[in-house]
């Protein structure tokens, strides 16, 4: 069942703030084999003009993928996860993400449609510090694949 197009422009509240650690940066650098030092050391951040150390840009799928959950779990919506796969990601920064952020995110469904059966849903997430201030925009592209048979 193809999901419904009303949905195209709902917005889902904001998320509870994700205070971003040095650890978790530090953990995610070396997790994805990224050795820049703005990533680990704060001298080598401060010495870029940053406040502290940054993440990498990657850094905030798992806060936007996260908050996506409120438009996939939607019942309303009607999307079966398994059936979807990841089909895309993409990012724009205002800042670089920081330790010590405390970032939100709010999600809205930019669109939907149908090739061929398989269902295709854009999600955007704003994702905002403490202060208001817009940090990056996430882009997230899923695709719930056609039934078998279909």
């Amino acid at each position: 069942m193809a999901l419904d197009q009303s949905f195209v422009g709902r917005t889902y509240p904001p998320t509870t703030p994700y205070e971003v650690g040095r650890e978790k940066i530090r953990e995610f650098a070396e997790a994805i084999g990224d050795a820049n030092s703005a990533y680990t050391d704060i001298e080598a951040a401060k010495a870029l003009g940053h406040s502290d150390v940054i993440a990498p840009p990657t850094f905030v799928f798992a806060i936007t993928f996260k908050a996506a959950g409120a438009v996939i779990e939607d019942p309303q919506l009607g999307l079966d996860y398994s059936r979807v796969v990841h089909g895309d990601q993409k990012f724009a920064y205002t800042r670089p993400v920081r330790a010590g952020d405390r970032l939100s995110v709010t999600s809205t469904i930019e669109a939907i449609k149908s090739l061929a059966g398989n269902d295709i849903l854009d999600i955007r997430g704003e994702v905002h510090d403490a202060s208001g201030e817009h940090v990056v925009t996430a882009w997230t592209k899923l695709v719930s694949r056609a039934p078998e048979g279909a």
